[in-house]
């Protein structure tokens, strides 16, 4: 539980989790990765109840999901329960922590995955700083564009959210698939949960998206 900065009972669970663990994963005995994890991120995503099986078909191809235990899962990857953030001090013969541990497998995945993903030469990262400094952004080979999520309540200033950046990364990413978004312009139309592209503040590799509630 120190290790993953995580209390005693939730250590003692994913302690029990890692001890259930019964490879070959299967349908019987695992779930796709895109519907295994429950963090605010996927429930932007809501790939459970917005996907059509062609959406994830489409997902399949498209669609990446950076992992502390598996580099790079794709959506329909099977795989079963555990806890290992990206950001966990882990030591092994790579080094001192995960990121160490991947080096550059993670950036040479995503790279031959690019090479074969249908649509314009282009990673969206939706990823939280944590997961994406996994990545050797220097060595991808496409453009890489990060959007910016800001919320403003009432008449204050707009500023990043946490809990909200990362629901709208999700429904970005759900967005992107349902709508087949094959551009990198095509991107400033996305306007689900509220937010609407603010091109005065936005730049070619980091959009920028605003929103504002009622106080």
């Amino acid at each position: 539980s120190s290790m993953m900065g995580i209390s005693a009972d939730l250590g003692e669970l994913n302690f029990e989790r890692f001890q259930d663990w019964s490879p070959p994963f299967t349908p019987k005995n695992a779930r796709p990765a895109v519907l295994a994890f429950n963090g605010d991120t996927y429930i932007g995503l809501d790939a459970r109840n917005s996907f059509s099986e062609r959406d994830y078909t489409h997902a399949q191809k498209v669609l990446r999901i950076l992992s502390g235990l598996h580099g790079v899962l794709r959506p329909l990857d099977l795989i079963q329960p555990y806890r290992l953030e990206m950001g966990s001090k882990v030591e092994t013969d790579r080094g001192h922590n995960l990121y160490d541990f991947w080096g550059g497998d993670v950036t040479d995945r995503l790279n031959a995955d690019l090479a074969d993903s249908p649509g314009a030469n282009v990673l969206v990262n939706l990823a939280s700083n944590e997961y994406f400094s996994v990545v050797q952004p220097e060595r991808i080979d496409a453009k890489v564009i990060t959007p910016r999520f800001e919320d403003a309540k009432g008449d204050g200033d707009h500023k990043v959210v946490g809990f909200f950046a990362k629901r709208a990364r999700g429904a970005m990413a759900g967005w992107i698939i349902r709508e087949r978004v094959k551009s990198a312009k095509a991107l400033t139309e996305f306007d689900d949960l509220g937010y609407r592209y603010a091109p005065e503040l936005s730049s070619p590799t980091e959009p920028v998206f605003r929103r504002r509630t009622d106080a």
